[in-house]
């Protein structure tokens, strides 16, 4: 029975309890112990019930299997904790990526496009219309259509229009 328990013993404590139940039957719990960051799954206790003969032939057996679950459910879960860290990791990184290429984006698109333009005009000379500035600014800078001008007032002189 201890030889079976010996790959469990190697990463644990395991407490084994006896009682009797009746004359003819006991009860064996098999109970692990865990390291407090460890998953509860490798913490399940395990109990046999049965007439003695049949535990002293049996128990072996039954928990070299339990042993042996036990250590490949430590090896998934330390599979799938590896795998999910690697996947955060890579989560974030991908993440941070594209802060950086949005950071980039938004810092660069309003300059290039302005020195896109004036790159492309500069080539081309300006007309004389073009290049004299506009005695009429509407204050909307083309957001809106021009406003109409006011109609000049009757009178020239100051005083109010009928």
């Amino acid at each position: 029975m201890f030889v079976e328990l010996m790959p469990l013993l190697a990463s644990r404590t395991v407490l084994i309890t006896v009682a009797k139940v009746d004359d003819k039957t006991l009860r064996v719990n098999v109970i692990p112990h865990g390291k407090a960051d460890e998953n509860q799954a490798l913490t399940t206790p395990l109990t046999f019930t049965g007439p003695p003969e049949e535990l002293d032939a049996e128990l072996g057996k039954h928990l070299a299997g339990y042993a042996q679950t036990h250590q490949q459910t430590a090896s998934t879960l330390a599979e799938a904790k590896a795998t999910l860290e690697a996947a955060a990791k890579a989560a974030q990184e991908e993440s941070k990526r594209k802060a950086e290429e949005r950071k980039k984006a938004t810092v660069k698109s309003p300059t290039t496009t302005a020195v896109e333009s004036t790159s492309t005009s500069s080539s081309i000379s300006p007309t004389p219309a073009e290049a004299a500035p506009s005695s009429t600014f509407t204050g909307t800078l083309g957001l809106f259509p021009p406003a109409p001008p006011e109609p000049a007032s009757p009178q020239s002189q100051g005083g109010l229009a009928l």
